[in-house]
């Protein structure tokens, strides 16, 4: 794309004012008069004072991005990428806001109407107000979705724009956004970022809050349910998908289940959720996925993330769609050139916010005046999908086309016209932004939000996701390489009242539970907490094989056995491969903890964790998601010494997370369930060091390994003053109920947890979790010190590893084998 697609000329017919940048140049801002006053409040309040320096915002707020864990992908990558956050918002006054949300407002109305007339009466395409290759040659476009009617008759529950101010002051609608608009709780969190990194600047700026917005949204929602306290769902592709951060934190924000499409199971026209208690109704879905991958038996086939019968479930009735499938007709750029035609037709007004103006080359006159200013023009697909003459679906300035791309394009136009539009050059408007440590100008689009409240009225979010674009196209995407985003600060002259998502309805009962806990929720805390237990356990094993032992014996070298014995565990957990034990201690050690080859070395054992981690944002909170999230750092290639420290920042983190675990999750069933696997995992991580170390013929140093091991010298050493023994260590860690890095403490848990945990079964007899969790118990019970060896143990490992697949088999997504198990009579 040209620049001068992209950006104004700095000399604007709107007021200008200079301030001084940290480098002592002038930097011109664009702002409205009676916005002059709040620009020159808002970048003193956010300087360092008296010298203009930015830097130090810019710091704070990537501080608060980090903390809050705010994040994107692009296409093609599998990492994610810290969100680019400006540190200087958007400013726009109260008064220019009321006509957008007017504006808004009224293009919802219309839109609306369109919608259901394209799927209803279509009345519209009969008149030729609407000519049938507009509806027809959209990819969005679904016959199946005609006379389907959504509860209330509200095709649209959820709508955005992206807006463009020309140099002019004058907004424009470059697209419409109805079937998953995105940038919503991206929003959010760049006013959640930038509230922390600024203190209180932004309430004495008077700045409207967002919460309120948020609040219609999920009352305008359940309003269209049948039932009067509905399960509501956010239906996401998954974590791989560009946008999955912001909708686990809008899930997470608004209340609602996070669920992928193997989540859900349909019966009898209803949409179930699988939890750990059966399947649950839920009665209306935000989706944020295309259409075409909603239900594969309907849409489209070959999809394997959608729900077999959705259709059904959301076409009688008796399922909520926010937004109802097919609503994508409307953001196709063929469909702009008619809107505001429609308008008049629908509406008997004009549109209060243009779009920008465009051509459909299907009209002989509208394609014959494309060719003729095609080179003051944008060229681009119609309908959103890769045509000749065009390498992509984005839009192209004609004069900047090559020879072979002009040919071509005037073949594809010749051949299938319809498949093009011609629209005015966009001249976009800049503000400013910091930009390592310095002010820059940039050019910038809002996407506005609209949603229905609970009356059925429109509500506009007091504030937009703005995209400071680095090149390209203002539209091609939510965010590209190099841009960045800024919160949008609605301002006025009176102070805003304190406002949050309470609002003033009747309280609703209260309730002392934690909601419903899918089955793949379950099944990732389980493992989540499996994971990091393991990550653990091979840190220790790696500082007693380097000699962190405490151990008071004189400090010499551990003998061959021991380190043996050692190494064969790092082995056989998958910590490092037979080849490194040729070498040195530190080298193994240093295996087992970054190599990325190897299934169970720490470094692989949190990339699972942080994988698991990724696709559950919405239940973990952010101080922990922020310690999963922290990269491994690169251990020296030093001797062992060095290592250690290393060892010890990296145990640090993980008693941190274990300590957020117990101190700060609500003891839900999701508790359990991470507090079950960690149990678990520890329990059969006993059993294999009481073989390797507490054997019948073990050594001294053995057993103060398997001491250091399970973190239990001083206790042993308090209690036990003549020196170390088999018999009292062998008891310490397997029998002693109090101790809690012992087997029988992590029975004794694992029995609880089990018997917390509900059970499918109406007749009263244990399930099997339950039933194997009890034969360990008792042979645990009739065991003694002197009678606990290898076989016994080994025996009992067997039972544990059965134990957790139980608890698979009982509680987590296992296919359509959820909806089989034995005694599922809970519908709710």
């Amino acid at each position: 794309m040209a620049e001068d697609m992209l950006t104004a000329p700095r000399e604007d017919a709107l007021l200008r004012h200079y301030v001084t940048d940290a480098a002592g140049g002038d930097l011109m801002l664009e702002a409205a008069p009676d916005m002059a006053v709040h620009w020159r409040a808002m970048l003193a309040g956010l300087a360092v004072a008296g010298t203009g320096d930015f830097a130090p915002l810019q710091d704070r707020v990537a501080r608060q991005v980090q903390d809050l864990g705010m994040a994107f992908r692009l296409a093609g990558e599998d990492d994610e990428r810290s969100w680019p956050l400006s540190p200087i918002p958007l400013l726009i006054g109260s008064d220019e806001w009321a006509g957008i949300e007017q504006a808004m407002a009224q293009r919802a109305d219309l839109l609306e109407q369109v919608i259901a007339d394209v799927y209803g009466a279509q009345m519209l395409i009969k008149s030729g107000a609407i000519p049938a290759p507009v509806i027809t040659g959209s990819t969005h476009f679904w016959p199946q979705m005609a006379g389907v009617t959504p509860p209330h008759g509200r095709h649209l529950h959820f709508y955005a724009a992206d807006l463009a101010r020309g140099p002019d002051g004058e907004w424009r609608v470059l697209a419409d956004l109805c079937r998953t608009p995105t940038g919503a709780g991206y929003a959010l969190e760049n006013r959640l970022a930038l509230s922390r990194a600024t203190g209180d600047l932004l309430s004495r700026m008077n700045v409207r809050r967002l919460a309120p917005f948020f609040a219609a949204f999920r009352q305008g929602l359940a309003s269209v349910c049948e039932r009067t306290d509905p399960r509501i769902a956010l239906l996401t592709p998954g974590r791989f998908t560009q946008s999955y951060a912001e909708q686990a934190h809008l899930a997470r924000y608004l209340g609602f289940l996070l669920v992928e499409g193997d989540d859900l199971t349909v019966r009898d026209d209803r949409l179930y959720v699988r939890t750990i208690e059966g399947i649950k109704r839920i009665d209306a879905v935000w989706r944020r996925m295309d259409t075409s991958l909603l239900d594969p038996l309907e849409f489209d086939a070959r999809t394997r993330i959608g729900v077999p019968d959705l259709f059904h479930a959301f076409s009688n009735g008796g399922l909520a769609v926010a937004n109802w499938p097919g609503s994508g007709i409307i953001e196709s750029r063929a469909f702009a050139a008619f809107l505001p035609r429609l308008a008049q037709e629908v509406l008997g007004q004009d549109l209060l916010l243009p779009n920008i103006a465009t051509w459909w080359c299907g009209q002989p006159a509208e394609r014959a005046k494309v060719l003729a200013d095609i080179d003051s023009m944008a060229i681009g697909s119609a309908f959103g999908e890769a045509v000749a003459g065009l390498d992509d679906a984005g839009s192209h300035i004609g004069e900047s086309l090559r020879a072979d791309q002009r040919a071509a394009l005037m073949e594809g136009m010749e051949r299938r016209p319809m498949d093009y539009v011609g629209q005015e050059l966009v001249r976009v408007s800049t503000t400013p932004a910091i930009l390592n440590g310095r002010m820059v100008a940039r050019p910038f689009t809002l996407r506005v939000f609209v949603t229905r409240d609970s009356k059925g009225g429109w509500r506009t979010m007091p504030g937009a996701f703005a995209r400071l674009s680095a090149h390209g196209d203002v539209r091609a995407v939510l965010m590209g390489e190099g841009d960045l985003s800024a919160d949008v600060c609605i301002v006025g002259h009176a102070p805003q009242s304190p406002v949050s998502l309470l609002d003033s309805s009747p309280s609703p009962p209260i309730r002392r539970i934690a909601g419903t806990l899918p089955s793949r929720a379950a099944d990732n805390l389980f493992w989540l907490a499996r994971y990091l237990e393991r990550g653990e356990n091979t840190l220790r094993v790696v500082r007693a094989l380097l000699g962190g032992s405490i151990e008071a014996d004189g400090g010499s070298a551990l003998d061959q056995g021991t380190m043996g014995r050692m190494t064969a565990m790092l082995v056989a957990s998958g910590a490092a491969r037979q080849i490194d034990l040729a070498g040195s201690v530190t080298a193994l050690a240093r295996a087992a903890i970054g190599s990325s080859e190897d299934f169970g070395s720490v470094h692989s054992l949190i990339g699972n964790a942080r994988a698991i981690g990724q696709g559950m944002r919405d239940r973990l909170a952010m101080d922990f998601w922020r310690l999963l999230a922290k990269p491994l750092a690169k251990l020296e290639q030093q001797a062992a010494e060095p290592m250690l420290e290393r060892l010890a920042d990296l145990l640090d983190r993980f008693s941190a997370l274990s300590g957020l675990a117990a101190e700060n999750m609500g003891r839900s069933h999701g508790w359990r369930f991470h507090d079950l696997g960690r149990r678990i995992e520890r329990a059969v991580t006993i059993c294999r060091l009481l073989k390797s170390f507490a054997h019948d013929e073990a050594s001294a140093d053995d057993l103060n390994v398997l001491l250091d091991l399970c973190d239990c010298q001083i206790m042993y050493r308090m209690r036990y003053l003549s020196g170390i023994s088999l018999y009292p260590a062998r008891d310490m860690l397997a029998l002693e109920a109090q101790n809690p890095r012992s087997l029988a403490f992590q029975m004794a848990l694992i029995v609880e947890h089990l018997a917390a945990l509900p059970s499918l079964r109406d007749d009263g007899m244990p399930e099997p979790p339950v039933k194997i969790a009890a034969t360990v118990s008792a042979l645990l019970a009739s065991a003694s010190a002197e009678t606990l060896g290898s076989q016994a143990l080994e025996e009992m490992e067997q039972h544990l590893l059965a134990l957790s697949d139980a608890v698979g088999a009982r509680f987590f997504l296992r296919g359509k084998e959820a909806e089989r198990a034995a005694g599922v009579t809970r519908l709710a």
